[in-house]
């Protein structure tokens, strides 16, 4: 069973930082797309940012030049820096993954258990 455990996430002052971290675990043969997604109470989840195999990265416009995305494929394991937070940071942070558990197999989505990130002013 493939499994996304995500780790990191807390409680910072506006202006503070955080790092999360996701590792996949499981019976997988390549990971291909890794990606950060965030939910608000009373909102839509939406996109943070992805990264590919190759390490092509794409942000949200609301956190270009805070947060970064990077990756550790050996390790199976995404990471998003968060720098200069903001109070509509504030959000559910989610893991997510696009990958194949076999050559045979098309790649499926596994998302993580999602973890909490609060900014306070």
């Amino acid at each position: 069973q493939v499994q996304l455990v995500e780790s990191g996430g807390g409680l910072v002052q506006a202006g503070g930082s955080l790092r999360l971290s996701c590792a996949a675990s499981g019976s997988i043969f390549s990971i291909n797309r890794m990606g950060w997604y965030r939910q608000a109470p009373g909102k839509q989840r939406e996109l943070v940012a992805i990264i590919t195999s190759g390490g092509s990265t794409n942000y949200a416009d609301s956190v270009k030049g805070r947060f970064t995305i990077s990756r550790d494929n050996a390790k199976n394991t995404v990471y998003l820096q968060m720098n200069s937070l903001k109070p509509e940071d504030t959000a559910v942070y989610y893991c997510n993954a696009d990958l194949k558990r076999s050559r045979y197999i098309s790649i499926e989505d596994y998302w993580g258990q999602g973890t909490q990130v609060t900014v306070s002013s």
